[in-house]
């Protein structure tokens, strides 16, 4: 039997699992000509000053700051963070406008290069037109904001297809951006099905694609593009180690190491995820983590006592469930949470796995939400190899009193696109944001996402 098409997006709200809106998906028509206004409308984007254009992202960022009690407050409803998350959120996303907007000028202005046989040469940074986000929920603004501020700011037009259970978020995003001067259609939101997307890729109007979402949506969308001659960045999913050394400071270690994994109730690409801790402090690391994460008592979002809200889909707590499952089969050992909690609400106990080894989901794969896996290593060499024996590489940490050190492992040995020292992190504006391996390629924020779907111009005046 055919399965029906989807004619409209619904979005739930996962703290009560009931339906807060119902919206219309596009017709084939109307998701095309959303693509032709929106590339009409960089026409016009593109000719205007570098100067210009930060003036508006600037102001993107002062709506930001004037509406965040009202969009933290539906990213909640939506998706489950904590209200004061949320709250952080859009702190970090004005952030991004506002260094965006003092250092894109600069990024993106001409270069003048002699050349070798005499002349002069010009290299420019030229927008190349409508480029499409396809977005996931967890941070539904700041995963917006990450791609769209940096390709606004080059002079590009945006297309977004944000996760359906944040629809009502990613609309209110474009009320804030036109709000603060930023033309009409310039930045659109296509309420569309898997399938149009498909088409979306493939219109001539497309140049580019940038998707955040799982390695199996990376490959997907990554082979659909490459078969339409579309460039791709891809920020993908990871397992991130964080490795505890024997010289650690061990309450700092476990604070931050707490907080990596249980942040937006565990639901993060960059999250730590696999804590490997070197044979002579594993025991004393256990017990206080196993003990914090043991007060990491979830709860409704709103409410300030909660340490950790609902996961965003049910479908989502019932996967996570399942890997700890299979993992506790093959071997692993449930120190605390692993239960599945009875009562309305997509709640997840803070749960922590010992004895995690390859073979188990809980070593191999990404486990999106609130479940740690502990790992013992012999000392920092092994400790180093645990960290990059995974198929993905966006993230890690490493807790050492010896930072120089620390520095130089991060450096040399770690095979990921970001590494914190003695600390948790999200993303910093003016860093490089991005992965190798499964975890993806092509980097954002720092402004390296100005020039990601740019055309990098050569303008020759040769010597006659």
């Amino acid at each position: 039997m055919q399965k029906e098409e989807k004619t409209e997006l619904v979005t739930i709200n996962p703290t009560t699992g009931k339906e807060i809106k119902k919206y219309p998906i596009m017709t084939d028509k109307e998701a095309d000509e959303a693509v032709e206004k929106c590339h009409k409308a960089f026409m016009d984007w593109r000719m205007v000053s570098s100067k210009e254009r930060a003036k508006i992202i600037k102001a993107i960022g002062k709506e930001l700051k004037e509406n965040s009690d009202e969009l933290s407050k539906l990213m909640t409803d939506e998706m489950g963070k904590l209200l004061k998350q949320s709250k952080q959120e859009i702190d970090l996303c004005a952030g991004i406008c506002d260094w965006t907007a003092t250092n894109g000028p600069e990024s993106l202005k001409d270069e003048e290069r002699e050349l070798p046989g005499g002349g002069k040469g010009l290299v420019t940074y030229s927008p190349t037109g409508v480029i499409y986000g396809i977005q996931p929920w967890n941070f539904p603004v700041y995963q917006v904001i990450r791609y769209s501020i940096a390709n606004l700011m080059a002079g590009n037009g945006i297309l977004l297809k944000h996760a359906e259970n944040v629809t009502g978020s990613a609309l209110m995003l474009k009320k804030i951006y036109e709000k603060a001067g930023l033309p009409k259609n310039l930045f659109t939101v296509l309420k569309i099905s898997h399938k149009q997307s498909d088409e979306i890729i493939k219109h001539k109007l497309v140049r580019g694609v940038t998707l955040t979402g799982s390695p199996g949506a990376g490959r997907d969308i990554a082979k659909k593009s490459g078969a339409a001659l579309k460039k791709t960045v891809m920020e993908l999913g990871s397992n991130d180690a964080y490795i505890v050394l024997e010289d650690a400071d061990l309450n700092l270690a476990v604070k931050m190491c707490v907080q990596g994994r249980t942040y937006n109730n565990g639901e993060t690409c960059v999250a730590a995820k696999r804590f490997v801790v070197v044979d002579k402090v594993y025991d004393a690391f256990k017990e206080a983590f196993v003990e914090q994460m043991k007060k990491m008592k979830h709860g409704d979002p709103t409410d300030k006592d909660s340490k950790i809200g609902p996961m965003a889909r049910e479908d989502l707590r019932e996967t996570l469930h399942e890997q700890v499952e299979k993992s506790v089969k093959k071997g692993a050992k449930i120190l605390c949470g692993g239960e599945m909690p009875k009562g309305k609400g997509f709640f997840y106990p803070a749960t922590v796995l010992e004895n995690v080894k390859p073979g188990q989901p809980a070593y191999d794969d990404e486990l999106f939400g609130p479940v740690a896996s502990l790992i013992k290593a012999k000392d920092t060499e092994d400790a180093m190899r645990i960290a990059n024996d995974s198929k993905y590489g966006l993230g890690g940490g490493i807790f050492s009193k010896d930072e120089e050190k620390a520095m130089e492992l991060a450096s040399k040995h770690f095979d990921t696109g970001m590494v914190f020292i003695n600390s948790f992190g999200l993303a910093q504006p003016n860093m490089p944001f991005g992965g190798v391996k499964d975890s993806g390629y092509g980097r954002e924020h720092g402004g390296f996402g100005m020039k990601e779907f740019v055309n990098t111009k050569a303008i020759m005046r040769l010597k006659g």
